[in-house]
C-alpha cells in the first residue's frame, strides 16, 4: 500500500517534468497515461477474454461506468494542468478535498448516514485545504484546478461505491482506463509532440513513468485490498501527501510556505483521524 501511494505522485512528478521542462501537452500526457496504463493492467492482471468477454460487455453497457470514466478523465486532466504552475505538495493537499466530496456525495446519492465525528474531522481537513489554496489572496489559478481535480475524484469515489456490487475491481479498473483512452484519443493525437532526437529517449521514459506510476499504483492498491481490509488500508491513502511533499522538495526544490505546511499537516492528521477515530468510537462493546 505504501509503494502504491508513492507510485501515484511519482507518476504525477514525471507528468510535471514533461509539461514544464519539455513542453509536452497535458492532453498527450493524460492520454498516454490511460493508454499505457490499460496495456499494463491487461498484462499484469492476466485477463482471459474468453471467460470475461460477457462481463466486460455488460459493464460497458452501464451508463454509470461511463460517467465514472468521465469523472476520472476530468480529474486526471485537471491535476496535470494544476501541476504546470503549482508545487506538487500544494496540488496534492488541495486534491484531498476529494474525500470530503465523496463523504457528502455518498450521503446524497447512496443515503449513507453522516456522523458528527467524521463530519467535524473532515470540516477541519477542509480548513487545512483552505490554508493551502489561500482563496482570494493572489494565488495562481493553477491551484483551483487541483481543487477541481479533487471534486471530480470525489465524484469518482462515489461512483466506485455505487458500482462496487455490480462489477469486480479489476473490471472497473480496465473500464476506466479504456474509457479514458477512448475519450482522450482525439486530443492526444492532435497534441502529439515534436521531440528532438537527443531528447526522445528521456521523454519516452518520462511518459512511461507517468503512465505506469499511476497504473501500477492503482493495481497495487487493488492487490492490497484483496489481502487486507479496506478499513486498515484507508489511513495509508494519505501517505500520498507525504510522498508528494518529499518529491517536490527533492526533484523540484519546492519549499512550501508556513501556511502551506500547516495546511498539509492539518489535512494529513484530520484525514487519518476521520478514517480511524469514527470506526473506533462506533465499534460495539465486547
Amino acid at each position: 500500500m505504501l509503494v502504491s501511494m508513492s507510485l501515484i505522485p511519482i507518476g504525477d512528478s514525471a507528468g510535471k517534468l514533461l509539461s514544464n521542462v519539455y513542453g509536452i501537452s497535458v492532453w498527450f500526457i493524460a492520454w498516454t497515461r490511460f493508454l499505457f496504463g490499460l496495456i499494463a493492467v491487461i498484462i499484469f492482471v492476466s485477463l482471459k477474454p474468453s471467460a470475461n468477454s460477457l462481463r466486460y460487455k455488460t459493464t460497458f453497457l452501464d451508463y454509470r461506468v461511463w460517467l465514472r470514466g468521465i469523472f476520472i478523465v476530468c480529474g486526471i486532466s485537471a491535476i496535470l494542468t494544476s501541476l504546470q504552475t503549482e508545487p506538487i505538495a500544494n496540488v496534492f493537499a488541495a486534491f484531498f478535498i476529494g474525500p470530503i466530496v465523496s463523504y457528502l456525495g455518498a450521503a446524497v446519492v447512496l443515503k449513507e448516514k453522516l456522523t458528527y465525528t467524521r463530519s467535524t474531522l473532515l470540516g477541519i481537513g477542509f480548513f487545512g485545504v483552505l490554508l493551502v489554496v489561500k482563496p482570494g489572496l493572489g494565488e495562481s489559478t493553477g491551484i483551483y484546478y487541483a481543487l477541481l481535480a479533487g471534486i471530480f475524484y470525489g465524484c469518482f469515489l462515489v461512483m466506485n461505491r455505487l458500482l462496487a456490487t455490480t462489477s469486480a475491481p479489476s473490471t472497473l479498473l480496465v473500464s476506466q482506463l479504456a474509457i479514458g483512452s477512448l475519450i482522450l484519443l482525439p486530443l492526444g493525437i492532435q497534441n502529439y509532440p515534436d521531440i528532438f532526437v537527443d531528447e526522445a529517449l528521456l521523454v519516452c521514459t518520462l511518459v512511461l513513468i507517468s503512465a505506469l506510476g499511476s497504473a501500477m499504483g492503482n493495481l497495487l492498491l487493488l492487490f492490497a485490498t484483496q489481502l487486507t481490509s479496506a478499513s486498515a488500508l484507508a489511513p495509508l491513502i494519505y501517505f500520498q501527501l507525504i510522498a508528494a511533499t518529499v518529491l517536490g522538495l527533492t526533484i523540484f526544490g519546492e519549499q512550501p510556505d508556513g501556511y502551506t505546511w500547516i495546511g498539509i499537516l492539518i489535512v494529513l492528521i484530520s484525514g487519518v483521524a476521520s478514517v480511524v477515530l469514527p470506526s473506533t468510537l462506533e465499534k460495539p462493546k465486547q
